[in-house]
């Protein structure tokens, strides 16, 4: 057994949740994932750190809120709020819950921008290129793909505006050496041969890390018409949560915890962390974090969860339905290492059944419930040994270096895999054992008591272990058991449990579900939750049809009409002519993202003045939640175009 004396430090952080809308349990997923490393390495004695948060400026937040008709801060208020919420609700043993809009974090960010200027690593220019907002990242034309963009493959904006850059090439070469020389320090590999091969290695592109085009940022102190972009925001809160500011350096938990040991992410941003962040850490002179794990996502079934698919699952309605501890255990457990994870109604009521209910939730009811029946809640001594025993013990005593040796690695599931692997020999041991028999003779009762002892502290040492990953549940384990020492240390003492002490009542820790009635009823809850759109009109005959005209135009022109709120003027070319129409869409686009598109519009109405100028037809849009998008086609169709 280890011990300790100067507690060894541990400082692990997610990713910071974006406050674009409430997360469901694919984002979610991440802090569980997280909690149960913080948990563990408390639970071995180590001081540990654990930073989560909310990341809440940029562009796509401020369109939001004012497609609401509220602040952007209203609007982060809100989902923040929400964030932390489920995190609370699942159990999240954070430390710290940062925001980005918090007042110490907002001045470090504009110290931190200000001294990578001063020391030249940060230059004035210009952007010209494309933009994707959801993903906030520039493009080139050559990294298009498709013409969209190459990380998400939505559609992207032609942008120009005066910006900061940061001087990433610069860096390039200390980062290479850097990664070379710490071969855990991306993980998993194959996501360290990603960044290298397809980002590293061709070369590095200064960083945009400012923009004009909206407000919504922390202000560039010395040119106010800039806000810092989300680079410099959201990765440094990594350091600002402990404290760190260029000003003060020195801050008494940066000095404590940093380097963090792990960032625990989503692949889909880690070339922001794993290039990005640790050439900004390079140039403040500050270490790099020991490690940056991209854990894989969790899927619907086969696809990506999308509230536009309407398979979107979140954290509260499966809490609801089946017990946070149920929730926390299927994240964990059916999300390998480096490849996605799935879920589903069926498959959690499965695993809840086969895993929760039968194997745990049995062993533990049946153990405690033969010791009220025996030997009235009485422990026995455990000397009467015999066949069984000591695999028995070896397989539990054993189990916490196999599970140590998972989590160093961040091998979360197969360490749950362990747990069960002592589960599955006590309930085997019960069947070797038969107590029921040995209850039918006098003489085999002290031997009875010895196998009931045996279980008693295998559940122990159960709770011990499953402590880290579902807290609520090895609380509720110890208590029927009468066991309340369930720490690290005791679990490598197999006869920890003192003789005569007594078992609490058996009582049934997961319930098993009736499988097709549950899914009837979440059927029937989704029905309610299903996307409402507009009804359908009344048919109309074909030849009602036939008239109206619907062509593609290409928009040479688009700006705000003078005074007014809601219109764009558009100007179109239709083959070789061209015509002005006005559309009330000025709230939900802007006119340059415009321009160059072909869009449908209905080239047969008669003309009609508004505000003064005359519009000749409708442009398309489809409507959805207050939001209207104008209608695009493909770029190579010809202005002009009859739609059929």
């Amino acid at each position: 057994m280890e011990k300790q004396t100067d507690k060894e430090k541990f400082y692990i952080t997610t990713a910071i949740a974006y406050t674009s809308k409430k997360p469901h349990i694919g984002n979610t997923y991440e802090m569980i994932l997280t909690d149960s490393i913080a948990r563990f390495n408390r639970y071995i004695g180590k001081d540990v750190f654990f930073l989560t948060g909310t990341d809440e400026h940029g562009q796509k937040i401020q369109e939001i809120a004012e497609a609401q008709g509220i602040t952007p801060k209203a609007h982060v208020d809100k989902i923040a709020g929400e964030i932390r919420e489920i995190a609370d609700m699942l159990n999240i043993s954070y430390d710290k819950f940062i925001r980005t809009t918090d007042d110490y974090h907002e001045k470090s960010v504009q110290h931190i921008f200000k001294r990578l200027y001063d020391q030249g690593d940060i230059y004035k220019g210009e952007y010209e290129g494309w933009y994707c907002m959801p993903c906030e990242s520039f493009w080139t034309e050559t990294q298009l793909v498709d013409g969209k963009c190459p990380d998400c493959g939505r559609e992207v904006r032609r942008t120009k505006e005066e910006a900061y850059f940061f001087k990433m090439s610069k860096y390039q070469d200390q980062l290479m050496r850097y990664i070379d020389g710490h071969p855990d320090f991306i993980q998993p590999e194959s996501r360290k041969r990603e960044m290298v091969n397809n980002f590293l290695k061709p070369g590095l592109q200064d960083l945009c890390v400012s923009r004009t085009s909206f407000s919504w940022g922390i202000p560039i102190e010395f040119d106010p018409g800039h806000v810092i972009y989300v680079w410099i925001d959201a990765l440094s809160n990594y350091i600002t949560a402990l404290g760190y500011d260029p000003e003060n350096p020195d801050a008494e938990l940066y000095k404590k915890y940093w380097p963090a040991d792990v960032h625990i992410i989503g692949k889909d941003i880690l070339r922001f962390h794993t290039i990005y962040w640790p050439i900004m850490l390079m140039a403040l002179g500050e270490p790099l974090p020991k490690q940056v794990f991209g854990h894989p996502w969790m899927l619907f079934g086969e696809e990506k969860m999308s509230k536009s698919r309407g398979n979107v699952i979140y954290a509260e309605d499966l809490v609801r339905h089946f017990g946070v501890d149920a929730v926390r255990y299927y994240s964990l457990h059916e999300m390998p290492f480096a490849q996605d994870g799935t879920i589903t109604y069926d498959v959690f009521i499965s695993r809840f059944n086969s895993d929760l209910a039968n194997t745990l939730g049995n062993l533990v009811n049946r153990t405690v419930s033969m010791v009220n029946k025996y030997f009235d809640g009485v422990i026995q001594s455990g000397d009467i040994g015999g066949d069984f025993d000591d695999d028995l013990k070896n397989t539990a005593v054993g189990a916490i270096e196999k599970i140590k040796a998972d989590m160093s690695a961040l091998k979360v599931a197969d360490s749950l895999d362990e747990i069960w692997t002592v589960v599955n020999r006590a309930n085997k041991y019960i069947d070797e054992t038969m107590p029921w028999v040995l209850a039918k003779d006098e003489e085999a009762m002290p031997r009875l008591g010895t196998v009931l002892y045996n279980l008693i502290e295998t559940i122990r040492i159960i709770a011990s272990l499953l402590s880290s990953y579902m807290p609520q549940t090895a609380s509720a384990i110890a208590e029927q058991i009468g066991q309340t020492d369930i720490s690290y240390e005791s679990v490598f003492d197999f006869g920890h449990t003192a003789v005569g002490s007594k078992v609490g009542e058996a009582k049934p820790l997961f319930a098993r579900i009736d499988a097709e009635k549950k899914l009837e009823e979440l059927a029937a809850e989704n029905a309610e939750d299903e996307i409402q759109i507009a009804p359908f009109k009344d048919n109309i005959e074909f030849d009602e049809w036939e008239k109206l005209d619907i062509r593609v135009g290409k928009v040479l022109e688009c700006e705000p009409v003078k005074k007014s709120e809601k219109l764009l003027r558009f100007t179109l070319q239709t083959g070789s002519q061209t015509r002005q129409i006005l559309s009330g869409v000025a709230k939900y686009h802007k006119p340059e993202e415009l321009i160059g598109k072909n869009v449908l519009f209905i080239a047969n109405l008669k003309p009609r003045k508004m505000m003064g100028l005359e519009s000749n037809g409708m442009i398309l849009s489809a409507e959805f939640e207050d939001k209207l998008t104008v209608l695009t086609v493909d770029e190579d169709i010809q202005s002009g175009s009859e739609v059929v």
